[in-house]
């Protein structure tokens, strides 16, 4: 994992286990699961609309807010971005 990716890892993983008043990532925990597969979902079409004429800029912008979204969803299942990660390493072999 990068370290970006491992920051990030890290707090979310600490916003679950300890909800922050204010914070964006404990508010979408405590919505649960739905709430956060509508977030999944947004982006995913965020990122689609912006590959189809908002430029590359924009394009990496919402795929960051995927990736975020995506991390969020793991976590939330007891999952983590390694679990990803061997996935892929098991379909490439």
């Amino acid at each position: 994992m990068s370290d970006v990716l491992e920051q990030l890892w890290n707090t979310i993983e600490d916003r679950k286990a300890h909800p922050r008043s204010g914070s964006y990532t404990a508010s979408l925990f405590a919505a649960g699961e739905n709430e956060i597969l509508k977030k999944v979902g947004e982006e995913a079409i965020e990122v689609i609309v912006a590959a189809k004429g908002e430029g590359d800029a924009r394009v990496v912008y919402e795929a960051a807010d995927l990736v975020y979204h995506l991390l969020v969803l793991l976590a939330a299942r007891d999952l983590t971005w390694n679990d990803v990660e061997e996935e892929l390493r098991r379909r490439f072999k």
